[in-house]
């Protein structure tokens, strides 16, 4: 309700977001992404904060609690959408962007008190983030065979043109 101070149960579901969270930060941090140990356990706390503030609210009207899960899927995949990057030829940021978007679901799976979801999504993104790391090739930009790029003065007039 509106009117009560009940913070413990809240303090429990935003610290659980944060704790599966800090790994996955830790492991972009690591690997020298846009995003990294602060934004993710934010990400996470924002998102469980969120739904947390209007449960009272939304508790007689799904729809409404819908809506609210709709603003917070969007939110972070806007914030998602800004890690991804286009460079030469490859497109950079999208494991960052998806683990954005997994740990906005983690903190709202922790505010509406499904702490197994939480975690299951927290070990799958783990497990991907680190048990599938050595799959994936190094360099993911263009390969040696690919045509080379102009140097010098034609290469800076067509992006000036």
């Amino acid at each position: 309700m509106a009117g009560s101070f009940d913070i413990i149960p809240h303090l429990i579901a935003l610290a659980i977001a944060y704790a599966l969270a800090v790994p996955i930060g830790w492991n972009r941090e690591r690997e020298e992404r846009s995003a990294g140990i602060r934004t993710f356990p934010l990400v996470a706390v924002a998102s469980c904060g969120f739904v947390q503030a209007v449960e009272g609210l939304t508790a007689d009207d799904p729809a409404a609690m819908a809506r609210v899960l709709e603003g917070v899927i969007a939110g972070v995949g806007f914030l998602g959408g800004g890690a991804i990057l286009q460079q030469r030829g490859s497109v950079r940021g999208t494991a960052t962007a998806a683990s954005l978007w997994v740990t906005g679901a983690i903190g709202v799976a922790a505010g509406l008190g499904s702490f197994d979801v939480a975690v299951a999504l927290a070990v799958f993104t783990m497990a991907t983030l680190w048990l599938m790391r050595p799959l994936k090739p190094e360099d993911n930009e263009r390969g040696d065979d690919a045509p080379d790029e102009p140097d010098g003065p034609v290469r800076d007039q067509r992006r000036a043109g």
